[in-house]
């Protein structure tokens, strides 16, 4: 099973995304965990991605396929896998899509999680980051809006995508999921 997961910040991607991993015994690769798992371990692609964490920069797609390039070819994902914020833009999914073909893999489904942005600046603000000022939250969800939302229109296009009320307490929609995903779990 090979499942992407998009949605804005505080849709409960990363909860959703670690919640049915174990369930069904598939690495969650989220984006965010690679990079600080490249950075901590001084590896190539942490030492570049490094220099832009450390600026303040974004870290250029380039080097977040070159991540998921290098997670992809590890035994752990030959069952399947749950992308949890990548792609973010549509170069990063152009990129999915070659390394997918090169690959032999191609990926089942598209859950988007889809959530009032008044909910999701209240969620945020409930756990209670310091980096997570109202005025920061909905800057995120501004960027998420201009350069992740696209996707959207994208994948139900290809009529791959599968629409989840993230709005709903965390273990229904993890129901609503496996509900959808099941027939697709031997895939």
């Amino acid at each position: 099973m090979r499942l992407v997961f998009l949605g804005p910040p505080g849709s409960g991607k990363s909860t959703q995304a670690a919640s049915l991993s174990a369930r069904w015994q598939i690495p969650s690769l989220s984006t965010g965990d690679l990079l600080r798992d490249a950075i901590a371990a001084q590896s190539d692609l942490g030492k570049q991605a490094q220099t832009h964490v450390e600026a303040g920069e974004l870290v250029p797609d380039q080097l977040i396929v070159g991540l998921m390039r290098e997670s992809f070819g590890t035994p752990a994902t030959q069952q399947g896998w749950i992308l949890d914020g990548f792609p973010r833009n549509l170069a990063q999914s152009q990129a999915l899509d070659t390394l997918l073909q090169i690959m032999g893999q191609p990926y089942g489904q598209v859950v988007y999680f889809d959530a009032p942005e008044d909910q999701l600046v209240e969620r945020m603000l409930k756990r209670g980051r310091q980096d997570d000022s109202e005025d920061l939250i909905r800057q995120r969800l501004q960027v998420y809006n201009e350069q992740t939302a696209p996707l959207i229109a994208l994948y139900r296009r290809r009529q791959c995508l599968v629409e989840i009320d993230g709005s709903r307490p965390e273990s229904e929609i993890t129901d609503a999921i496996a509900a959808v995903i099941q027939p697709f779990v031997n895939v």
